[in-house]
């Protein structure tokens, strides 16, 4: 998410005299939010379950690799690695929802109340540029290849890595600075005009701007591939690359899917206030209702991927294939071993106790 939002951005606590008050808003979010204290823990469960585990299995599996492998898969383990540290913060939002959303850790509810909004707005600017990383890679191995060899070096993909890393660690800080407990809900200042401002801007150039270069990038693949299609050359390596197309391809595709909703009824919740606009309760509702959806939208996407892998790749199955064979052959030798250990201890002591009666 971007650096200013959380599974309850929807429970904004109005700072506008002539808007509802606390307990009104309250009490309109219980009957717009019926049974979200029992669907919206579930569901986070689930996607803190499913993408614990989908993401650590990508991490190991494509980790892994040995030398030949996949140039991308550096930014596949570097995408699995920020929604798996991502879903770690969801149980705490799940506890929250179970509460009707009060924000009650004890001494450390407003540490982590400010971490974990932080973590979220990390992985929100780190998926999106890996993936337009992804693209950009997929765009000079298929239409650029002879020109970028230096480009698309392993050292070169690393140190991209790192300046995505840095740059969302730095982007994130708006949610440590604005992020707090108020009267029991982790919330955002919403007082302040230079904060929704910010909030905007982010959306924009961290969602809005990053999906045109993927869209560009893809096209040009596209046009390129059409023209070429008859070309003569390596057909394992072409095959290659359009497999690899395809899988980024599904990831990005899923990635706008997944929030493309929530940046627009965001963007339209801070455009209003930034106004002032004096919205109707129906309007409100709308929008809380537009968030709580969305936000579930976008959170699926963090269990999306890996899905993606084991259906769509199959190097990622081959792998999978392999890893668990390993496991297998090494808790059988481990067995066997165990086993063998057994049967000589029993050897060696029968061999005592007949010794003890011949001796006698």
């Amino acid at each position: 998410m971007d650096g200013n939002t959380t599974p309850v951005d929807y429970f904004y606590i109005y700072n506008y005299t002539d808007n509802f008050s606390l307990y009104d808003f309250q009490e309109e979010c219980e009957q717009t939010l019926n049974g979200s204290e029992y669907f919206l823990p579930t569901i986070y469960f689930l996607i803190f379950f499913t993408g614990f585990v989908g993401n650590l299995l990508v991490i190991l599996v494509v980790g892994n690799k040995k030398r030949g492998g996949r140039l991308v898969d550096t930014f596949v383990v570097n995408l699995a690695l920020a929604d798996l540290i991502f879903v770690l913060t969801l149980p705490l939002w799940a506890i929250s929802a179970m509460e009707k959303n009060y924000w009650n850790f004890g001494l450390f509810s407003n540490f982590l109340c400010k971490m974990s909004s932080y973590i979220i707005a990390v992985n929100r600017f780190s998926n999106i540029f890996f993936l337009t990383c992804m693209s950009v890679d997929r765009y000079l191995a298929v239409v650029k290849l002879m020109d970028s060899r230096h480009l698309r070096s392993s050292l070169c993909i690393r140190a991209t890595c790192l300046a995505v890393w840095a740059s969302s660690l730095v982007l994130g800080i708006p949610s440590l600075v604005y992020r707090k407990v108020d009267v029991n809900f982790c919330t955002e200042d919403q007082s302040s005009p230079f904060f929704l401002g910010i909030s905007l801007v982010m959306a924009l150039l961290t969602f809005i701007f990053p999906v045109f270069i993927i869209v560009l990038c893809y096209g040009t693949i596209i046009i390129h591939l059409n023209k070429h299609c008859a070309a003569a050359g390596n057909p394992r390596a072409e095959a290659r690359r359009k497999h690899s197309l395809k899988m980024v391809l599904c990831i990005i595709v899923a990635f706008v899917v997944s929030w493309l909703p929530y940046n627009v009824f965001k963007s339209i919740t801070v455009i209003l206030h930034l106004g002032d606009v004096k919205a109707s309760s129906e309007v409100h509702s709308q929008l809380k209702n537009g968030l709580v959806i969305s936000c579930c939208l976008a959170f699926l996407n963090s269990c999306v991927n890996p899905a993606i892998y084991f259906f769509l790749d199959h190097h990622f199955r081959r792998r999978a294939e392999m890893m668990y064979k390993t496991c297998l052959g090494k808790s059988k030798m481990l067995q066997s071993a165990k086993c063998c250990s057994s049967r000589a201890q029993r050897t060696a002591l029968g061999h005592i106790v007949i010794i003890f009666f011949l001796t006698d």
